[in-house]
């Protein structure tokens, strides 16, 4: 509820739902998801932890709220994208983590301990995927796979859960959306963890590099 139809009262528990929120990502660039403490973000915020358990009744509902933002932003990052190609997805994806590391860490990186997602979370997880799989769709035919990778392709068509019940029906198709989201975001999670530069390589010109090997014009 926002602008007008909501009360005095409805706008002031989504300012402080709002900061709780703003706290939380601030506390997760300290320390790290795992050690998130609504405790902690209630004393910053001179409130008691009873108190601020009235805006998010547990660490749970607070890191969903964080994971449900990430989605939909990328969701609508995705979308916005949409007619650019894969090559321009691809883009959009590393701008979309660099803009915010710790966002994309936390939807990407190493899952939080003994914290599990939702149905909700998943949905809106699954629109991303779809949107991928209709680029890839859009980008045509691959050739023909043999040897070792036709038995990827028959392996896939048995194995598309988490094509989210995507109606692309190709197995090639299944397998370039593969090979964008495993490759991809292989590169972006070293890129993040500080590794190439330790290595003393360019981030930038690797992720392009393979975006042309991915996806040859």
């Amino acid at each position: 509820m926002t602008g007008s139809t909501a009360t005095p009262r409805e706008r002031y528990r989504q300012q402080v739902r709002a900061e709780v929120k703003e706290r939380a990502w601030e506390q997760i660039a300290g320390v790290g998801a795992s050690a998130l403490s609504l405790n902690a973000i209630a004393k910053q915020m001179g409130m008691s932890g009873p108190a601020l358990y009235r805006y998010f009744a547990s660490r749970d509902e607070l890191i969903t709220e964080l994971i449900k933002d990430a989605y939909r932003s990328l969701a609508d990052t995705f979308r916005g994208a949409a007619d650019l190609g894969l090559a321009g997805l691809a883009q959009a994806l590393r701008r979309w983590a660099l803009e915010d590391p710790q966002r994309y860490l936390l939807v990407y990186g190493t899952p939080v301990p003994g914290y599990r997602a939702p149905q909700d979370v998943t949905a809106i997880a699954s629109e991303i995927m779809s949107t991928l799989l209709d680029a890839c769709i859009a980008a045509g035919p691959e050739e023909a796979p043999t040897g070792e990778d036709a038995g990827l392709d028959a392996y896939l068509a048995g194995h598309r859960g988490w094509a989210a019940g995507h109606p692309a029906a190709r197995p090639a198709t299944l397998r370039r959306a593969l090979a964008f989201w495993s490759r991809l975001h292989g590169l972006l999670s070293l890129e993040l963890a500080g590794h190439f530069a330790g290595m003393d390589l360019d981030p930038e010109l690797l992720f392009e590099t393979e975006v042309r090997t991915l996806f040859p014009r």
